[in-house]
């Protein structure tokens, strides 16, 4: 897909609200996202606007009035505090409407070289729920590789009891 239109940036305190609209889309489905559905709007920001050393990150492109759109947003994390601080964690979330466009990708790509900037040596992904393909196929494709499975670690609205898988990469 074509993502030359994509702009990725440093999130700011004042994108919440463009950010929060995708954030509200993916997890209210229940099923790529751990935490709970019925999160109101103060909590979501909570969690997703964290401080530093952890950033924010949003892909922006215009709409078809030209109008600049959040449609996809990224967190990085170290993984643990202190010893572990060198290895990144990260969260994605496209919105639904744009899904399917490359966007994930190119948050990835974006995320893993900010990762590099930053002075990670790794990065592990801890929840990546096992129905959820297309992440798991782009992720792969990213050079990740799952390095175990927690069973029946993610109740799935529709598949009920499903695994979460743990990735890892080197950078």
């Amino acid at each position: 897909m074509d993502t030359s239109a994509l702009r990725l940036r440093t999130a700011t305190a004042d994108d919440w609200p463009a950010i929060w609209p995708v954030w509200q889309r993916v997890v209210e489905t229940g099923e790529t996202i751990a935490w709970d559905p019925a999160t109101d709007e103060p909590t979501a920001r909570s969690l997703w606007m964290a401080r530093p050393p952890a950033a924010v990150f949003v892909a922006e492109r215009a709409d078809r009035a030209g109008r600049t759109q959040v449609v996809g947003t990224a967190k990085l994390v170290p993984d643990q505090p202190g010893l572990g601080d060198h290895v990144a964690n990260a969260s994605f979330m496209v919105h639904p409407d744009a899904a399917g466009a490359g966007i994930g990708r190119r948050m990835g790509e974006h995320v893993l070289d900010e990762a590099r900037r930053r002075g990670y040596r790794a990065m592990r992904f801890n929840a990546v729920v096992e129905t959820n393909d297309r992440a798991i196929a782009l992720w792969t494709s990213l050079g990740f590789a799952i390095v175990g499975t927690v069973p029946e670690a993610f109740r799935h609205p529709r598949h009920g009891l499903v695994g979460l898988h743990v990735m890892h990469r080197t950078l």
